[in-house]
């Protein structure tokens, strides 16, 4: 206090009316403890003691209490106890810390730059008010540490580049996006070369074409309606094994028959009838497959039906009754499901396996059904138009290096044909696994909509194949796969029995509408085996799936133009030749 007294500031010294003495070490009225007690008048602020009335030795004092003040000032400053005004931010310097009491008086009415220095020292040298720390500085983009200061010099840390398996980084949606733009720009660019090289072939007139060839003469409808005497047969059978009035093998031997019928008839009229067209023939035989499926399960799930009910009766009558109060007033048993309107909404359902009670849905959402219904719309004449315009120009210009055996030609001609095959292959997969099943179910209030898993994320073969298909699958499991075990065969032979009884499908849907077999179909099928092997063995993670869509998007080009390439040579260069 006695050195705060001693200071008199150099902004007082202005001119005055009266002459004021200060007494040193006493508060001055103001209460800044700066100057000391005055006699006489009350100053009024900005007014101080005229610089002729201070004597001498005052003037010394004063500059000795200046230089006093500097070096505390200074020594607080190394010690950290008084913030260095060079490293404060700038927000920190304009602001007012608060003061104990009153205003220091100033030439300038009160405030100024030296009120502010004398403010921010008091709060420095550890009065009343605790000392502030700083707060970095933002900028206009809300980033801090914009000012400078000590948190100015560390501006790196301990971290891994994004690209980096370390990192921990996983968000590429932008490099996604990228990919995706990429691929419509390329295709953009090859539909452009196309249309300017061909002009437009697309011919919906065409189209019929490939489904008649008389259009008084219906043979691929014709046979769908007699499809119908196939399904009335396999539910005779069940009816009469229901009661008692067929024994279980007369019933096996029926079944068989029938089933056997189902899949030689169909063959035989696309072999023998010359008016049905190839597109015809596939559609049939395609009906006459899901159909040979379907009751194969029917007659299955019956089976264990009568296996169970004959189970039943061997129980003591109470055990009976009580198992049949359990049961849902809602649900269907056996033998009551045995009826017309049961096996046609079992023949209509997008599903393969039979069940008894099928999940409903509570209504039927027209909304749904009717994008389901454009969607189907939309993307068959987009396939018809891929088809026409980029997929059969491609396979025509193919013919060429494969008679000359052009190797080159050949793999550049198989990498062109896979991107449209490849593209209208997912169309497809959407249309039909989606939208045509979607649509179906809807109208059915079929309530399992579970058609297709995640197979794009396949990281082996076989994932994909368990996922891609799933109605298909669930049959393969149910009805093939499990039963095989159950008979002591190995899961590998079971595998195999699968893969076998796919590519027999594979190859009957494709070699009897072509009229030729050649077995590529089969051979691909069964390749997926050792495929299946090789990818699980060589492959993990994002690899495996690179090597499922690799083999996705090179493999089906290559089984389309041997089969077009054989049909080509058949039909068209063997005729020319035996003329």
């Amino acid at each position: 206090m006695v050195t705060r007294g001693l200071i008199v500031h150099n902004c007082a010294a202005t001119c005055a009316p009266e002459p004021t003495r200060w007494v040193v070490g006493e508060a001055s009225p103001q209460g800044n403890g700066l100057g000391g007690r005055a006699s006489g008048k009350k100053q009024a602020s900005g007014q101080g003691r005229p610089a002729a009335a201070r004597k001498p030795d005052e003037f010394r004092r004063d500059a000795e209490a200046r230089g006093a003040e500097a070096s505390s000032r200074a020594a607080r400053q190394q010690a950290g106890s008084l913030p260095n005004p060079a490293t404060v931010a700038p927000s920190v310097r304009r602001a007012r810390l608060p003061r104990r009491t009153g205003s220091r008086p100033s030439s300038q009415g009160g405030g100024g730059p030296a009120v502010a220095e004398e403010e921010v020292r008091d709060a420095g040298a550890g009065g009343d008010q605790p000392a502030l720390a700083p707060a970095p500085d933002k900028d206009e983009d809300g980033d801090s540490d914009v000012g400078s200061g000590r948190w100015d010099l560390r501006c790196h840390r301990l971290q891994d580049s994004l690209f980096s398996s370390d990192s921990g980084f996983s968000n590429y949606r932008g490099i996604l996006n990228w990919c995706v733009v990429m691929l419509i720009l390329s295709n953009a660019r090859l539909f452009l070369e196309n249309l300017i090289k061909y002009g437009i072939l697309v011919d919906p007139i065409q189209v019929v074409s490939l489904f008649l060839k008389d259009p008084y003469s219906w043979p691929a409808l014709c046979l769908v309606i007699v499809a119908n005497v196939f399904a009335v047969a396999a539910f005779q059978v069940e009816k009469r094994l229901a009661v008692g009035a067929l024994t279980e093998q007369a019933g096996l031997l029926l079944h068989v028959v029938n089933l056997a019928t189902i899949l030689c008839f169909p063959a035989a009229v696309a072999l023998l009838l010359k008016s049905i067209t190839p597109v015809g023939s596939l559609l049939a035989l395609m009906v006459y497959t899901i159909l040979f499926l379907k009751l194969f399960s029917y007659r299955e799930v019956n089976l264990w039906c009568r296996e169970r009910r004959a189970k039943a009766k061997a129980k003591s009558a109470s055990a009976g009754k009580k198992a049949n109060g359990g049961a849902s007033p809602n649900t269907v048993s056996y033998p009551d499901n045995l009826t017309y309107r049961d096996l046609y909404y079992f023949l209509l359902v997008p599903t393969l396996c039979y069940e008894l009670n099928f999940p409903r849905s509570p209504r039927i959402r027209k909304r749904f059904l009717l994008r389901r219904l454009l969607e189907m719309l939309f993307l068959t004449q987009l396939q018809v138009g891929l088809i026409q315009q980029w997929m059969v120009p491609t396979i025509q210009n193919s013919m060429k290096p494969f008679k000359d055996m052009d190797y080159s030609r050949i793999i550049e001609r198989l990498l062109k044909l896979a991107v449209p095959n490849h593209l209208i292959w997912l169309i497809f997969f959407y249309w039909f696994f989606h939208s045509c099943m979607n649509a179906v179910a809807e109208l059915m209030q079929f309530g399992d909509r579970e058609f297709y898993r995640d197979w794009w994320n396949s990281e082996s073969v076989t994932y994909f194949w368990q996922n891609w298909n799933i109605p298909v699958h669930k049959w393969c499991l149910r009805h093939f796969y499990k039963p095989m075990l159950r008979r002591g065969s190995s899961k590998w032979v079971a595998r195999i029995g699968v893969f076998f009884a796919s590519a027999f499908f594979h190859e009957y849907l494709v070699s009897i509408p072509l009229h030729m077999f050649r077995l590529w179909a089969f051979t691909a099928m069964m390749a997926q085996i050792p495929l299946a092997w090789i990818v699980s063995r060589f492959f993990q993670g994002n690899y495996g799936n690179a090597a499922v869509w690799l083999t996705l998007i090179i493999g089906q080009p290559v089984a389309v133009l041997m089969y077009v390439h054989d049909y080509y040579v058949l039909n068209y260069e063997a005729p020319v030749a035996g003329a």
